[in-house]
């Protein structure tokens, strides 16, 4: 199947023109279209399509009250006032599920579970790459994203996932933003600083 590039609302809309948002207008995400955002982020690629994140979307008042005490203070009220607090996970053991996910390698458990180090890159890295995917997906669909790292994570992994093998990675508010929470632009590195071709 060719590929066409996107044009350039949707480039802009993806990435040019997207911002961090701080501020949320009162507009509910219906649970219909989070169903919709994970259908459309998981098809993207992870190592032996290996699938490790695992998302909590938080969006009742009662879940954000108990979630607001692991994050920083600076940003308790944006969450509180967002639609959706994603929690974006891993799985360490993600390799439990091969057997399912990549039935072309019977043996691909192997791969990843010989040792807690690799089996954690993995995790770490495949996790990553779907929480990008999801914010991506999510302002594809309309919505605007607020990625957050500042979070008591092991309070946050004895809220969400006690007794499990996964562990929280980053968090993103999800919601309709309210452009008076933009911040200008910051700088970003020009391709010479960052980057080289070989």
């Amino acid at each position: 199947m060719s590929q066409t590039p996107l044009n350039q609302a949707a480039l802009d809309q993806l990435f040019l023109e997207a911002h961090t948002h701080n501020a949320w207008q009162d507009k509910p995400v219906a649970d219909e279209l989070l169903h919709r955002l994970y259908d459309m982020l998981r098809m993207a690629p992870t190592s032996a399509n290996s699938s490790p994140a695992r998302i909590v979307f938080v969006k009742s008042q009662a879940a954000k009250e108990q979630l607001m005490p692991a994050l920083m203070e600076g940003n308790r009220a944006k969450s509180m006032a967002a639609p959706v607090i994603a929690v974006i996970g891993y799985d360490l053991h993600f390799y439990d599920k091969l057997g399912q996910l990549f039935p072309n390698a019977p043996d691909a458990h192997t791969w990843f579970n010989k040792d807690e180090q690799t089996a954690f890159t993995n995790a770490f890295r495949n996790g990553s790459l779907q929480g990008a995917y999801l914010m991506i997906a999510a302002r594809a669909l309309g919505l605007d994203c607020g990625p957050m790292s500042g979070f008591d994570s092991a309070m946050v992994d004895q809220m969400l996932f006690a007794g499990t093998n996964i562990r929280s990675n980053f968090l993103c508010n999800l919601g309709y933003g309210d452009v008076k929470g933009v911040y200008p632009r910051n700088p970003r590195l020009s391709f010479a600083e960052a980057c080289k071709i070989v």
